[in-house]
């Protein structure tokens, strides 16, 4: 699977998942614009993956704003010449009973998971066309079709639901113009977004309780769903569109017996 020449804007790239699939576009070839809300995070990751600075560059902003969308797009072509793959990756988590949630607390999600995939996705087709094509790849969640009692997220699942919906009417529309655009689906994955919420001593406790809801036996790794976003942004999957990918472990396929 090789990336050369290909170039890879990345939202919620600091850490985690983004961190990852970044590292992992880079060894392949590609050249990536990582976009996140926290500069020092960013400019830490860059500095990972290409000390040179000749792959790697940042745009800091709110991808729930639609101006970010278009300045990281900007800044793809201008430094490197285009957009052929986007991932929109960028999202919070924090489940809180449907009763408890504010108006605030849906606004956030439904602003940087829906509203900032869709003109991340508006912005970055745009420039695909000009290419005669591209990828997108959303990050979509195994709790869009699924509640977990343990972790009540009606918000979160409301507007990663609308990820998968918007991923199949992309999918449509854009295959005229040779833009691919799927979705990967994670169960839970060992991620940094667990400290937003939680101590490190409760994660630590807390995480391994989750191992056994997934059929295959244990939760997932970043690595996991890297695997999974760099084949569908790659020419092997090139007859693949409209598609929602569970990496989740088994937790869709059922349940197994108690």
């Amino acid at each position: 699977m090789s990336f050369d020449n290909k170039v890879v804007i990345i939202t919620g790239a600091g850490s985690g998942i983004g961190l990852e699939t970044a590292r992992a576009f880079v060894a392949q070839g590609a050249k990536v614009v990582l976009n996140g809300r926290n500069p020092e995070k960013l400019e830490k990751a860059a500095h990972d993956i290409d000390p040179a600075g000749d792959a790697v560059t940042t745009f800091v902003g709110d991808i729930g704003e639609v101006v970010t969308a278009a300045n990281v797009v900007a800044l793809a072509i201008e430094k490197f010449g285009g957009v052929d793959i986007l991932i929109n990756n960028a999202g919070i988590f924090a489940p809180k009973a449907f009763l408890d949630h504010s108006e605030e607390d849906f606004d956030a999600y439904a602003r940087i998971i829906l509203k900032g995939s869709f003109f991340a996705a508006q912005a970055a087709a745009r420039a695909m066309r000009v290419r005669g094509g591209g990828v997108i790849v959303n990050t979509g969640s195994m709790w869009a079709s699924q509640a977990i009692g343990a972790t009540p997220s009606s918000a979160y699942s409301a507007t990663k639901a609308g990820v998968h919906a918007l991923t199949r009417n992309l999918a449509i529309e854009l295959a005229d113009d040779r833009i691919r655009v799927n979705s990967v689906a994670p169960a839970v994955v060992e991620t940094p977004v667990y400290e937003t919420f939680m101590s490190a001593e409760q994660v630590r406790d807390v995480l391994p309780t989750f191992n056994s809801l997934h059929p295959l036996g244990r939760n997932g790794q970043p690595k996991d769903v890297v695997s999974a976003i760099l084949f569908l942004a790659s020419d092997q999957a090139s007859w693949i569109t409209g598609a929602i990918l569970p990496v989740d472990g088994g937790v869709t396929a059922g349940r197994q017996a108690a």
